[in-house]
């Protein structure tokens, strides 16, 4: 029997409701960095679930450990049949896999060359402050963001300076850090590169904008946990009219209203339960088509 017809279907399931029914939760607030992982979870399994049902497709009445003994021989892993033609089946797991290295490198390196260009305006304009540890850039507007990767930066407006206290200004600083040390760049890379290779998924569009807001949240938990909770809201409220050039991330922008509401009124702690319960869920979600597979292939 053809796995494919259950494939897509659990793809839609994944694709569609799934998201729906993750966004509706209340518990992604209180424990925002699980919560990027089962968003990632989600994208990694419905990624599985599509190519299994393209090698199905291609290969009907094929067995996931046909298609591995192709992986194996295309390798030079196992014994060659002598068979010229090409597994379209292996082809089909392939291509995706590769679109999706693609497109994170191609996210990765248009971020990588606009942080390079505004270092080197960072360079010539900005000035170095100790007492920050930051860059800071003359400007009236407050704003506040940092240059991740190789050559991290913070980089802190004139206008920030003169506006915030230094509890507010070590808020910020704070903020940006967890940004910088938790390679956030990296998992916005990620998060694009999968809307990117399924436009008008809505798991796509949802994860894309979830994870930008997510990873804001882990950042004023990193200050709040070394910064007074006056302090970092405070800050937030005067830099959210600041804009982050491209490549950067900063505490202001759209999502400071939501952020701002959860700092204030900060949400209980995730039950050690839920996190256990919803991190082996996140762990099973991906080897769930396999096990589909496999079950296809035992029937």
């Amino acid at each position: 029997m053809n796995a494919a017809p259950a494939f897509l279907g659990y793809a839609a399931a994944v694709g569609v409701l799934a998201p729906h029914v993750l966004l509706r939760s209340d518990w992604p607030r209180r424990a925002p960095l699980l919560a990027v992982a089962v968003w990632f979870a989600l994208a990694v399994s419905f990624s599985v679930c599509v190519q299994l049902a393209v090698a199905h497709l291609a290969t009907p009445g094929a067995h996931l450990h046909g298609v591995l003994y192709s992986c194996r021989a295309a390798l030079g892993l196992g014994p060659s049949t002598g068979d010229p033609q090409p597994s379209w089946g292996l082809i089909a797991l392939v291509v995706p896999a590769a679109a999706h290295l693609a497109g994170f490198a191609l996210h990765t390196v248009r971020a990588y060359t606009a942080r390079a260009r505004h270092r080197d305006v960072l360079d010539k304009v900005g000035r170095p402050s100790a007492r920050l540890r930051a860059t800071v850039v003359e400007h009236a507007r407050p704003a506040a963001y940092c240059l991740p990767g190789r050559r991290p930066r913070i980089v802190v407006s004139s206008g920030a300076v003169d506006a915030l206290s230094r509890a507010e200004l070590g808020a910020v600083v704070e903020h940006e850090r967890a940004h910088i040390q938790g390679r956030h760049h990296l998992v916005l890379a990620a998060a694009h590169a999968f809307a990117w290779i399924f436009p008008g998924v809505p798991l796509a569009r949802h994860l894309r904008e979830q994870i930008a807001l997510l990873l804001e949240m882990a950042a004023d938990d990193r200050a709040l946990r070394r910064s007074p909770q006056n302090a970092l809201a405070t800050a937030m409220f005067t830099l959210a009219s600041g804009r982050a050039p491209r490549g950067a991330l900063a505490v202001g922008g759209e999502t400071v209203l939501i952020r701002l509401k959860r700092v204030l009124v900060p949400p209980r702690s995730a039950h050690p339960a839920l996190r256990c319960t919803v991190g082996t869920g996140a762990l099973m979600a991906p080897l769930l088509p396999v096990l589909l597979t496999c079950h296809a292939g035992l029937g």
